[in-house]
């Protein structure tokens, strides 16, 4: 009999430690689903290969592990078939351990999307988090007929379901709007600028750079330090740079606006002191048509004064290279004039870092981000 109570005590233990784990990791994806598609599709381009023709299949994969996190969270939480949910998580983590090893010994992407944006995790983090995780099902699973069920099947099947429903509607309208918590650098009421800045006293990334020379058909290495400088019996052949600390990093470091002319004009846009709105498009070719040619009305129209200074100056961010822009503006009806004076292009990964929509609308004025929205909002 004591042996029943130690054993439920512990198994509980582990099932809630379990349930709030997979609840954490479902919830902050499912208000942000396109960051797990991003996520995954990244994963699947790095592995490469037969991987890659699987990348239409991202966002399916994306909504089938969100909802089956917050089911197994619920199920779990609520001590709801324990014997079947511990047996899922365990078949669950005897396949992410091995592959999170992997990846942390590979290095494919810096972080692993487990916790979304809310908390970002090394790769070799992520991979003790799931022995630590893996170690719970195995206790789990040993306590498990010391934990008898709550509920009648017909109640655990309802649970169940509603859980499924509550995590799908809450990706659709997160889908169909904007994430409902934005945990990255670029959301509304940020500053870029600020956020671009390095502390005064922050330590920089260090180095450790290898020089190699050759003489007499012989190759030697040197450091800075002891490098032959001035010796011209020494002919210079490589150099190597090798990162031994990485050091502080601006939350925002890669944001850089550049016209069709290669014109750099962040800080133009940055330092404006009337609103510009940015319609950003990372990929063309993925871009809805509809709410595209919807922004380009939006643009047509703001010709008139009283609407000009609501939005201000306007400007089409994309990802996309030149032919890709000129074949879209040209599909949505604007001459070459048109489309040089208006769409500038910036890095895709920030521009779908910097709003989750493709067509979305950001408007800044002097470098803060005043207003975000999808462009189905409009």
């Amino acid at each position: 009999m004591q042996t029943n109570k130690i054993g439920h005590i512990i198994g509980s233990v582990a099932r809630t430690l379990l349930a709030l784990t997979f609840l954490f990791s479902g919830f902050v994806k499912a208000v942000d689903p396109l960051g797990t598609v991003y996520k995954i599709e990244d994963y699947l381009k790095a592995f490469g290969g037969f991987f890659t023709d699987l990348l239409p299949l991202a966002e399916l994969a994306a909504i089938g592990l969100i909802m089956a996190e917050c089911v197994l969270g619920v199920c779990m939480l609520l001590n709801i078939r324990t014997q079947w949910t511990s047996w899922l998580s365990l078949a669950f983590y005897l396949f992410m351990t091995p592959l999170t090893l992997w990846i942390a010994l590979t290095n494919p992407v810096s972080d692993c999307g487990c916790f979304g944006d809310a908390l970002v995790l090394t790769n070799w983090q992520t991979f003790w988090k799931n022995i630590v995780l893996l170690s719970l099902v195995i206790i789990l699973l040993v306590c498990r007929k010391a934990i008898p069920g709550t509920f009648g099947w017909k109640t655990e099947l309802a649970v169940a379901l509603l859980a499924a429903a509550a995590s799908f509607g809450l990706m659709e309208y997160t889908w169909r709007h904007l994430p409902l918590m934005d945990f990255r650098p670029y959301k509304v009421g940020n500053n870029i600028p600020a956020l671009m800045e390095i502390p005064e006293g922050a330590e920089p990334d260090v180095y450790e750079t290898t020089l190699i020379y050759e003489k007499d058909g012989r190759r030697q290495s040197f450091t800075l330090d002891n490098y032959p400088k001035g010796d011209p019996s020494w002919t210079f052949v490589d150099q190597r740079s090798v990162l031994v600390k990485k050091g502080y990093e601006a939350p925002i470091h890669d944001f850089e606006i550049l016209t069709m002319d290669y014109e750099d004009i962040t800080y133009d846009i940055l330092e404006s002191e009337e609103p510009v709105t940015l319609v950003i498009m990372y990929d063309l070719k993925k871009a809805d048509r509809k709410q595209a040619a919807k922004a380009f009305r939006l643009f047509e129209e703001s010709t008139s004064l009283p609407f000009r200074a609501e939005i201000g100056s306007f400007y089409f961010l994309t990802g996309s290279g030149e032919d890709d822009i000129y074949a879209f503006g040209e599909e949505l009806g604007w001459d070459e004039e048109t489309i040089q004076a208006t769409f500038c292009t910036c890095d895709p990964v920030t521009l779908k870092t910097i709003v989750r929509a493709n067509p979305g609308i950001v408007v800044l004025q002097s470098g803060t981000i005043i207003a975000k929205h999808n462009l189905r909002q409009l």
